[in-house]
């Protein structure tokens, strides 16, 4: 399905973030070691990814091509931070964080982007309210392994039904191939890239293929 040419304010939020919750305060490890001690099993790690593992993530989309990409489960911007000067004036970019905590922080420090506090599982609404039919590469730092499987299967579907023919579906990882076997039981295609210079050591599953 092709996509239409958007101008650079509709990826953008000129007006200013609402006040941080409290205890959105602090430096960025902080919010993610507190996050991951008190909801570990919806918080892929317990420190911010590296620009490593940030660039790994990114490596091989084409943001000259490309009309969308969406980030799941977005922390405290690492990735955000490595997307944001690559985005074209015609690329629509959306952040989806569920934790108030760290989407606050999302908020303060990316307010040009779209940032938004919602739930992975409404993908197809958040971008059906923003006039979006299609997106070619969805990120995710979610940790889909701890997921209850209903859960996991509902994100993955829904990010699957959002994608184009040729999108990927790009998954963070702190344990390095474990993994595998999971991901080959929703895609064709899965590929992982090694990321050593990560706290944890980590990678990135990139997935093509979705099993409906």
């Amino acid at each position: 399905m092709p996509h239409n040419a958007a101008p650079a304010e509709a990826r953008t939020r000129p007006h200013a973030p609402p006040p941080a919750p409290s205890g959105a305060t602090g430096p960025d490890w902080w919010l993610m070691m507190r996050a991951f001690l008190t909801k570990g099993r919806s918080i892929a790690s317990f420190s911010p990814s590296s620009r490593f593992m940030a660039r790994s993530m990114l490596n091989g989309i084409d943001f000259d091509s490309a009309r969308c990409i969406v980030e799941l489960g977005a922390g405290t911007g690492p990735i955000t931070a490595e997307i944001a000067p690559r985005l074209r004036p015609h690329t629509k970019f959306l952040a989806v964080e569920l934790d108030p905590v760290l989407c606050a922080r999302l908020k303060a420090r990316f307010p040009h982007l779209d940032v938004v506090q919602g739930d992975a599982c409404q993908l197809d609404k958040l971008l059906a309210e923003r006039g979006i039919p299609q997106v070619d590469h969805v990120l995710s730092g979610l940790p889909l392994p701890s997921f209850p499987a209903d859960l996991r299967d509902t994100v993955l579907a829904t990010s699957s039904r959002v994608l184009s023919p040729t999108g990927s579906f790009r998954q963070l990882t702190v344990m390095p191939l474990v993994y595998y076997k999971l991901y080959r039981r929703y895609f064709d295609d899965v590929r992982f890239r090694f990321v050593p210079a990560n706290l944890p050591p980590g990678g990135v599953y990139v997935c093509r293929g979705y099993r409906a």
